[in-house]
């Protein structure tokens, strides 16, 4: 179900140059507009270093997924607009942006999650590892495509079961323990979980905590080796204790997997990407790396929301 954006309260549009009305006593401070009638000023990250790769750039792998003119419709409304996207192994890409801009649209797609909406239809192309993913079968996507969603969605199984189950069900025949425990162990170990839990395995899934949780389904997306993880909004629902241990796990991750994560949070999307897609209203309106995005935005409306004027 798509996401709507309410634009009414812009029914006088105010420029950045106009002056804010004087404060008096206790009344609220004044609020500060951006047109939202105007189309986007898309700036493109080719760009923006003018042949200077950053740190970060440098240190990414090679490409793993391409989007190319990528529109996603749910029946008459068009929630992503032509995205064209570069997905690098090695690297976190932020996808930012207000509510109901297409970003977790955008997400969805990448392994044909929208494509459970019976309304839902794509144009453009997606390829992983240059092969357009409609011919992969869909759970081979989905394998090498992994997702973490917003809630952590543990089975009502064990520990090891959860983990073990995301391995039997891509196995031609079902393996026994012996075969699946170093591998539930491995993927527990990438995860950060695996200490925390080595001596009850067996124990309910559904008794760990929030952040427990989904450090479990992270452990389950990745024991099958996916060289790319989405992630929507995994820390939305934890604690900052919790959220500061996820984007540790992120980075080391990144070393291995190409990620992309849906964020609110613009001070996570700067900790842990290193790349930034801001969209508003389905439109990429800029892309580049991080340090670029946030310290010197190209777009008015990227500046705006950069700074807080709307969101």
């Amino acid at each position: 179900m798509i996401e709507e954006t309410e634009q009414t309260e812009e029914t006088t549009p105010v420029t950045d140059d106009a002056p804010l009305a004087p404060m008096g006593p206790g009344l609220p401070p004044p609020v500060r507009r951006i047109v939202v009638d105007a189309p986007p000023t898309v700036a493109h990250a080719t760009a923006v270093n003018h042949g200077v790769r950053s740190a970060k750039e440098q240190a990414a792998g090679p490409v793993r997924m391409t989007l190319e003119a990528l529109s996603v419709f749910y029946g008459t409304k068009q929630a992503v607009k032509e995205v064209s996207l570069p997905i690098r192994q090695g690297e976190v890409l932020a996808l930012i942006g207000p509510s109901g801009c297409g970003k977790t649209t955008l997400l969805r797609t990448l392994n044909r999650l929208t494509e459970l909406t019976a309304t839902a239809r794509r144009e453009g192309t997606i390829a992983l590892d240059e092969q357009d993913i409609d011919q992969l079968e869909v759970t081979e996507l989905r394998r090498r495509v992994a997702m973490v969603f917003q809630q952590p969605n543990p089975f009502p199984m064990s520990i090891f079961d959860n983990v073990a189950y995301a391995l039997r069900e891509q196995a031609m025949k079902r393996p026994g323990k012996s075969v699946v425990e170093p591998l539930v162990v491995d993927a527990l170990q990438r995860a950060g979980l695996y200490d925390e839990v080595r001596d009850d395995l067996d124990r309910p899934a559904l008794r760990l905590s929030g952040g427990q949780q989904q450090r479990l389904c992270i452990a389950r997306a990745i024991a099958t080796r996916p060289e790319v993880l989405l992630m929507d909004e995994p820390c939305s629902a934890l604690d900052p204790r919790s959220t500061a241990v996820i984007e540790a796990l992120i980075g080391d991750l990144r070393r291995d997997l190409a990620i992309v994560i849906v964020t609110h949070n613009l001070q996570q999307a700067y900790r842990v990407g290193d790349h930034v897609a801001f969209m508003y209203l389905g439109d990429l309106v800029e892309y580049g790396p991080t340090e670029q995005v946030f310290g010197e935005p190209r777009a008015q409306r990227t500046r705006d929301y950069i700074g807080g004027a709307f969101g």
